[in-house]
């Protein structure tokens, strides 16, 4: 047989072919296995240029969510007085913790430790690029030296920067809380000392494969106990600690520009579909069900909360539906990769409702000053979708190799998913109020009374809307 022969004649013979010629069957043999090794290894390493292109997008998507979203929103619902102070806790928090997260909150939260915290070795983010060669850089292992060690098909410095922008808004979150109100230095030394002892340990204990709420099978796509649950306790302490604004109840301090809330919220609406659709750190079908069941969500509590307060005072208003879709966003947030569109919207309904109630009827029995709802909204939203995340899992939505069946609604999973719930209230809750209590004690936390009257905008800043 002559090698042309051998090349060219069908694949169905090659027992034949090696047969035949055992010496050039053997050499290509081994010439073809040693190439499939090598493409093996290539392709194992190689990150997946559509996850990437995804994952890049939905960073912009989270990081717009802050700035200007969240900025918007919140300073439409202050006074005139306040709107550049409000404006201001959210642009500085996006620098503030940007450093925090690239010093140690991205090591504290994601590299192996232990499974109360992570280690140290990327403070700094201390080798990050050491992969990176003539521009290109390989795929990344969570948790490496772990036994849940999970191999992405991003780069690190992605993934890096995706959590980071979840480690920005979470802080700017509590702010809603006490608007109006905290001293700016009070602010900043408070987020960051939140950022490292609160944020990053109870992200590492969800989110990290060596977390011990992740060992227990605790479900939380993107960020119902790790952020909203967080942000929504820290910002109760902070109205607790800090007392009412001045005028609570007596004087009017209904929101300035509802104009300015309304085009924040939407930006946080669309910002959304990167914070739990980019969730599944992938280009694939889980990523798109996150985005179906956001949008559904929103939409069911804005209708809810429309509704609802429609019934009650005879008038829908535009702070109510905004108010009740971003509930609606809070409360899928821990489920939007595990549920199907059906309990979506079942999630969001019944989210509108209770975080009216929140909101509403239960500030004001309970007589605290949470300014823009941080608590009634994402905390209770929070706690909602956490807890019906535990009832309404689909399996083959979180389904691998190594868990065939996948989380699964059960009794048994919302027991977990509510250990996860009360130790993130523990945990957030006790060390906001000791971190609060020890920054009044030093340098005081909140603004004086004259500063109060004038306006933070003037008395913190310096500044004004002419």
């Amino acid at each position: 047989m002559t090698l042309w022969s051998f090349i060219a004649s069908p694949c169905v013979d090659d027992s034949a072919k090696l047969t035949a010629s055992p010496i050039l069957g053997a050499g290509l043999l081994l010439c073809f296995t040693s190439i499939g090794t090598a493409q093996a290894a290539d392709t194992a390493s190689v990150i997946n240029t559509g996850d990437t292109a995804w994952m890049l997008v939905s960073t912009a998507f989270v990081l717009m969510m802050t700035i200007p979203g969240l900025a918007l929103f919140y300073a439409g619902m202050v006074r005139k007085k306040n709107v550049l102070a409000t404006l201001m806790q959210s642009f500085a928090l996006c620098c503030i913790m940007s450093i925090v997260w690239m010093v140690a909150g991205y090591s504290l939260a994601f590299t192996t430790g232990t499974p109360w915290i992570g280690g140290v070795s990327r403070m700094f983010l201390n080798g990050i690029g050491a992969h990176i060669q003539n521009g290109a850089d390989i795929a990344f292992t969570l948790g490496a030296d772990s036994p849940n060690a999970t191999t992405m098909t991003i780069p690190e410095s992605l993934f890096m920067m995706f959590q980071m922008t979840f480690a920005i808004i979470t802080p700017a979150l509590i702010s809603g809380a006490y608007a109006e109100r905290m001293k700016f230095s009070a602010m900043c030394i408070f987020s960051i000392l939140w950022s490292l002892l609160v944020y990053a340990p109870i992200a590492h204990w969800v989110w990290s494969p060596m977390g011990w709420l992740a060992g227990l099978g605790t479900a939380d796509f993107a960020g119902g106990t790790v952020v909203h649950i967080n942000a929504g306790i820290a910002g109760l302490v902070c109205a607790l600690v800090l007392g009412k604004r001045k005028g609570f109840g007596q004087d009017d301090l209904s929101p300035f520009n509802l104009t300015y809330a309304i085009i924040g919220a939407s930006l946080l609406w669309v910002g959304w579909f990167g914070f739990n659709a980019g969730s599944a750190v992938g280009a694939n079908g889980r990523a798109a069900m996150a985005m179906a069941t956001t949008q559904i969500a929103a939409a069911g509590a804005g209708v809810a909360w429309m509704l609802v307060e429609w019934l009650r005072s005879g008038k829908p208003t535009v702070l109510g539906v905004i108010s009740g879709a971003v509930g609606g966003l809070v409360a899928i947030t821990p489920a939007a990769g595990f549920v199907l569109p059906g309990s979506a919207l079942i999630i969001g309904l019944i989210t509108g409702v209770i975080c009216y109630w929140s909101a509403t009827s239960l500030k004001h029995m309970m007589g605290y000053d949470d300014s823009l709802d941080a608590f009634g909204v994402h905390g209770v939203g929070g706690i909602v979708g956490a807890m019906l995340t535990g009832l309404f899992a689909y399996g083959p939505l979180s389904a691998t190799d190594a868990n065939p069946t996948g989380i699964t609604g059960s009794l048994h999973q919302f027991m977990v998913q509510g250990e996860a719930v009360i130790v993130t209230i523990l945990w957030c809750g006790i060390i906001s109020f000791v971190l609060l209590k020890a920054i009044d004690l030093t340098m005081g936390l909140r603004v004086t009374p004259d500063e109060e009257l004038e306006g933070l905008d003037m008395s913190l800043h310096g500044e004004r809307i002419n």
